[in-house]
């Protein structure tokens, strides 16, 4: 991993759990100083180990309780339509995949109306020739990726 040392994993795992701890209280944990950390996490930053930092929101708070993962069938390649995909504000992710489908997207919305159009729209995408959605009755855990893990 680009080289990342066992500190540099602590501090990954640390800032996962909650990104708004202080240099001072990180360095704590892992034997540092707070400068010491704060250059650590500005090279992981440059060096795009730390794509950025956010705050994870219940959806269903928002009124997005309707999870679907949707496969796209194409006939053709789909790798330059990211914008196309992206343009979709319900679109939370999107990927090239290999097998059945050409692209997999998760979508969130706030009704099964609202991801009906959603799928409609989807079909507007150029070479987009079939979806298969499956709706999420329950998620039983979502992880970030851990630093940990060979």
């Amino acid at each position: 991993m680009k080289n990342v040392d066992g500190i540099d994993r602590q501090l990954l795992e640390l800032l996962q759990r909650d990104a708004t701890r202080s240099y001072a209280a990180l360095g704590t944990a892992v034997g540092l100083s707070a400068g010491a950390v704060h250059q650590r996490v500005r090279k992981m930053r440059e060096r795009g180990i730390i794509r950025r930092t956010s705050v994870d929101v219940e959806p269903a708070a928002l009124g997005q309780g309707v999870l679907a993962f949707v496969m796209i069938d194409s006939s053709v390649w789909m790798g330059e339509r990211a914008a196309d995909f992206a343009a979709l504000p319900e679109v939370q992710e999107a990927h090239v995949v290999a097998g059945k489908a050409s692209v997999l997207v998760k979508v969130r919305t706030s009704t099964t109306s609202r991801l009906q159009d959603v799928l409609r729209r989807l079909y507007d995408i150029q070479g987009v020739n079939g979806t298969h959605a499956t709706v999420v009755l329950e998620t039983f855990f979502e992880r970030p990726v851990s630093p940990n893990t060979p």
